[in-house]
């Protein structure tokens, strides 16, 4: 397998349509994605049809794609695309046909523009992926699961806590996956927008706006994003005021990377922020964090870091074990990979994982949506409704809408 090949017509629309049937087709675990701020779209497909479980090690695994759920797994394994065959090409470039690899010319072929099939795939690889089916949650148990949490960290509990809710959309009959899938792109250039499949396991998209960990040569980089309003007005970024509940939240965030960096005795770091950032119609706070992991002596701090920042205070609270243990006992379905982990790893010497946020989980005839708020003792329960309502609304939109 050649890591660097490229291509440089066929239009953006139909090559991502026929990596998604070639994947679907296949049987096979692939995953299709575009990195924030690039151009470029990315797709691997495991031709062994047998699920992987890998260890955390990143820096000795081979080129994939991992995929970890929110609750921690007893043998600490994540799910694993290993990299039998990889594609990418710049949206911005003009396509050609004939310099497509032989297995993507075939699948444009069969596939002849349709979207029907891809559909019919798509609905039929997504069955079976859960146990349980999940039911949308009710605004009434939203937000007495919110009253809970607001009474746990009034009592001592809990200083934070990230309840979160779903929502269930019907799969409309002549669904454009490939179609919805550039439209993410076009309409999120700051998230990682992202399409994976796991036999039996799971079917997903998203585009999330939340790095959790990534190294990129000698360098190691980390987020804290917390904190979240609507967009509004011309100047959204200069526009924004935020509240003291949410200064704090998203210094929780940063106190907890800052404590993961002391456990291991890191002190060499930079910390940029916060600011202000645009995700979708949403602001949030984020605070970076770069570290040179040449100059401090941790090669395997990425691996590292994620053991100790998943899940984070963001997606879960604090401190971790209660809030896990609450949010457990608690919340009324299994998040699966919702607020999890996911990205590429070790491709052209890039590991790039981020939390699984604004995602939606495909279930046959239905789309399943996650969204959590971040809860202190000074949240309004309404107004943490009206946030994963806006949340939900940055994928579903696109369910709904296709053209949106």
């Amino acid at each position: 397998m050649n890591l660097t090949e490229t291509i440089t017509s066929i239009t953006q629309e139909e090559t991502i349509k026929s990596l998604v049937f070639h994947g679907l087709q296949s049987g096979g675990a692939f995953a299709l994605w575009r990195k924030p701020k690039t151009q470029t779209i990315e797709f691997i497909l495991d031709e062994n049809q047998e699920t992987h479980r890998i260890g955390l090690t990143l820096e000795e695994l081979p080129a994939g794609f991992v995929v970890h759920p929110f609750a921690d797994q007893e043998d600490k394994k994540a799910f694993f695309i290993q990299a039998s065959q990889y594609f990418k090409f710049n949206l911005e470039e003009p396509i050609s046909a004939e310099e497509l690899p032989v297995w993507l010319q075939s699948s444009i072929s069969q596939l002849d523009g349709s979207t029907e099939k891809v559909e019919k795939l798509l609905r039929v690889r997504s069955v079976g992926s859960t146990k349980t089916p999940i039911q949308g949650s009710s605004k009434e148990s939203f937000i007495q699961l919110v009253d809970q949490g607001i009474e746990a960290i009034s009592s001592g509990i809990l200083e934070k806590i990230v309840p979160a809710r779903t929502k269930v959309l019907d799969l409309p009959k002549g669904f454009d996956l490939g179609k919805t899938i550039l439209k993410l792109i076009q309409s999120y250039p700051n998230s990682f927008v992202n399409f994976f499949h796991i036999p039996q396991v799971g079917t997903w998209m998203g585009a999330s706006p939340e790095v959790l960990i990534e190294t990129k040569g000698d360098f190691f980089y980390t987020m804290a994003l917390a904190g979240t309003q609507a967009a509004q007005g011309d100047n959204p970024l200069k526009a924004a005021a935020w509240t003291q509940k949410e200064i704090e939240e998203q210094a929780l965030v940063c106190r907890y990377i800052v404590d993961c960096f002391k456990k291991i005795r890191l002190r060499e770091y930079e910390e940029h922020g916060p600011k202000t950032v645009l995700a979708g119609n949403l602001l949030h706070l984020r605070t970076d964090f770069k570290v040179n992991m040449k100059a401090t002596g941790f090669p395997q701090l990425g691996s590292v870091m994620l053991d100790l920042l998943h899940p984070t205070s963001a997606v879960c609270g604090m401190p971790r074990k209660a809030a896990h243990e609450f949010l457990q006992e608690n919340e009324s379905f299994d998040r699966s990979f919702f607020a999890g982990f996911f990205g590429p790893v070790n491709i052209e010497s890039e590991t790039s994982i981020y939390v699984n946020l604004r995602t939606a989980n495909f279930q046959e005839n239905q789309v399943i949506l996650f969204a959590g708020a971040g809860v202190t003792e000074d949240s309004d329960p309404e107004k943490e409704w009206e946030e994963t309502e806006m949340k939900c609304e940055i994928i579903g939109k696109f369910i709904k809408h296709p053209s949106a």
